[in-house]
């Protein structure tokens, strides 16, 4: 097995990593999915892309890139955490209002063209901005490719690396975008309520998780 080959396993593998464990982000993902297809694509380019952009820049600069972002843990840990819970707060006041708790402002706007083009601009933003947020994807990145140290410098490798983690990050955010859409579809609206209810719930949780216990630095 060639070199460039093994580096872009190593990278799909990378990707496949951190896209899997289905967190809050992931949630939302799902959640987008079932509200229509065109804004759930948009959104799972962007956490591909915003995985993408970490692996790139873990890639780079390596250990200094664990050392700047271990000092101010906390601090980073807690703006997620409370920008999930509003997320959840939102959502949750939301479904209470309307029998489909879908924000009006999140979903699709009606109708085609430049407005639903529109549209997928702002899931796009708002889904790259959540995963930004998320220290785990760039502590995860960091420690990975300081873990493969010189075997990605030089010779295109970093790239290879990058590529294989944004292919295989996009596959696998389409794919959950494609099976939440299709099971959007077939639900009764009740059942579609509780559902969201539900993702949301566990957006609140998973904040709590990732607040919980802060490390502050000394």
């Amino acid at each position: 097995m060639s070199d460039v080959l093994t580096t872009a396993l190593a990278g799909a593998a990378a990707g496949l990593g951190v896209a899997m464990p289905v967190g809050a982000v992931g949630v939302l993902l799902i959640q987008e999915g079932m509200r229509g297809r065109r804004g759930a694509v948009a959104a799972a380019a962007a956490v591909a892309v915003v995985d993408m952009v970490y692996a790139a820049v873990a890639t780079a600069l390596g250990p200094l890139v664990a050392t700047a972002l271990s000092g101010s843990e906390g601090w980073v840990r807690l703006v997620s955490a409370a920008v999930l819970l509003v997320i959840a707060v939102r959502g949750l006041l939301a479904s209470r209002r309307a029998h489909d708790p879908v924000p009006a402002a999140e979903g699709c706007p009606a109708g085609e063209g430049a407005g639903a083009r529109v549209g997928a601009v702002r899931t796009f933003t708002r889904f790259a901005a959540l995963t930004l947020i998320n220290p785990t994807t760039a502590l995860y990145f960091a420690a990975l490719t300081t873990a493969q140290g010189a075997s990605l410098v030089g010779g295109g490798a970093g790239a290879v690396f990058v590529a294989g983690v944004f292919v295989a990050s996009l596959v696998w955010q389409q794919l959950l975008v494609a099976a939440s859409s299709f099971a959007g579809s077939r639900i009764s609206a009740t059942a579609r309520a509780w559902t969201f209810r539900t993702g949301y719930g566990l957006v609140a949780l998973y904040a709590v998780k990732i607040a919980l216990p802060l490390q502050w630095p000394t």
